[in-house]
């Protein structure tokens, strides 16, 4: 596989008002104007006008640069291709992400919950609770978890047992002590991940 997908084409946007008022204000911008803030709103306004009637006109045109090219062997076990490119863009997406999206609280432990009523209350004042972003650090942390997994050879590897040759049998011989509930659970894990992967597919974005 070789894939390369460019930036966004990003439009012109004139800031000349308004990075003068945050720096000046702090964000906190009053009603009250100086002349001096009146004549940087009406050159912004007159700097976007031109962006887009000239240099934007282009740009609206222009598509992203993508290009990928797909080998047969992609296939051969795409779930393990996908995890090699999905696991370090979710790690990334980690690192980089400014907000957290709705994450029902059916999807994490008890301990991030909030109730109904409480839930409600923070909603309808406009507020987010304390364990907001805490419950889609969890999401994600299970989702890299899950495609950790999925990226390696064999994960299954640790939860083998012993290994005993034995010449009598089909394949040769056999394992003793395997984790069985060990690998079970892995699976359990493995599955919810994949399962929360595509439930907050649409929120993967920073």
């Amino acid at each position: 596989m070789k894939a390369y997908i460019g930036p966004y084409v990003n439009r012109w946007v004139s800031y000349v008002h308004y990075n003068y008022m945050n720096k000046k204000y702090d964000f906190q911008w009053d009603e009250s104007t100086t002349r001096y803030e009146r004549f940087l709103e009406r050159l912004e306004d007159v700097l976007q006008w031109i962006y887009n009637h000239t240099i934007n006109l282009y740009l609206d045109k222009k598509q992203r640069n993508i290009k990928v090219k797909l080998h047969k062997y992609d296939t051969w076990s795409m779930d393990h291709t996908l995890a090699l490119i999905v696991l370090p863009m979710l790690k990334q997406l980690k690192e980089t992400k400014h907000g957290s999206p709705m994450v029902d609280m059916t999807d994490v432990p008890q301990e991030l919950r909030v109730n109904d009523v409480d839930s409600k209350q923070f909603w309808e004042r406009g507020e987010l609770d304390d364990n907001h972003h805490a419950r889609w650090e969890w999401v994600l942390d299970e989702m890299i978890w899950a495609f950790e997994m999925k990226a390696k050879d064999d994960w299954q590897e640790p939860y083998y047992g012993t290994w005993i040759k034995d010449e009598s049998k089909p394949l040769g011989g056999y394992s003793v002590n395997t984790d069985y509930d060990g690998m079970e659970e892995a699976q359990k894990r493995i599955s919810n991940g994949l399962r929360l992967f595509g439930k907050y597919y649409e929120a993967l974005w920073d």
